[in-house]
């Protein structure tokens, strides 16, 4: 089932690293973090991205989802 994920990170990246992490929203901080945030389809899609960190070296800070429908539902 697709989720909204929200990633946080403790390093900077900025939009070109978006093709790299599937696609999904960078959004940097000031305190030197970013939020990665966008649907997963499944927790392979999940894994997928928690490698490319890991591979990265980069430091994760938290991951937190809402199912699909109750994002929907937020929005509207």
């Amino acid at each position: 089932m697709p989720r909204l994920y929200t990633i946080v990170i403790a390093h900077i990246l900025d939009e070109t690293w978006k093709e790299w992490f599937d696609g999904l929203s960078l959004t940097p901080l000031d305190n030197g973090s970013t939020i990665l945030t966008g649907v997963l389809d499944d927790s392979t899609a999940l894994h997928s991205v928690l490698n490319k960190i890991r591979n990265l070296n980069m430091d994760l800070v938290s991951v937190s989802f809402k199912e699909v429908s109750e994002w929907h539902d937020e929005i509207q």
